[in-house]
């Protein structure tokens, strides 16, 4: 087989012009600037978080409620926080739920309180924690 021409014109010129050195330099400060981004992200959303508790055990107490301890450890114990604990029942839904007031004090800290539960409960867990405590939550 022999090849054919390209028709002239219609494909414009096969050769490329090589960066110059300012777009070199613009491309680099491009994906430098776009690392730094993705870095700080990920620094936000995987690096270490200012407040966290973990469940540190739980006792069934009846058909009707569930004592949950945990333990929470936060970056500024001078600041008041709040955890939500909740209960779980066999089929997974989520039969209690309570906010607990963590007040100021040690960096880390262990707290207990009992849940009144909708079903009867299999599990008592911590679902989150915030120094945003509400209002009606405040000791001041």
């Amino acid at each position: 087989m022999s090849q054919r021409a390209l028709p002239e014109g219609r494909y414009g010129n096969s050769t490329r012009k090589p960066l110059n050195k300012w777009g070199r330099w613009g491309l680099l400060a491009v994906a430098v600037a776009v690392g730094a981004v993705v870095a700080f992200v990920g620094y936000r959303n995987l690096g270490t978080k200012p407040i966290e508790a973990k469940q540190t055990a739980f006792i069934l107490l009846g058909d009707d409620s569930v004592k949950v301890s945990f333990e929470v450890s936060r970056d500024q114990p001078e600041r008041p926080a709040v955890c939500i604990i909740r209960a779980r029942s066999k089929d997974g839904d989520e039969a209690g739920r309570r906010e607990v007031l963590v007040p100021p004090g040690n960096a880390v800290v262990v707290e207990t309180t009992v849940l009144r539960t909708s079903k009867p409960p299999v599990t008592g867990e911590v679902y989150g924690c915030s120094y945003q405590v509400p209002p009606y939550l405040s000791t001041s």
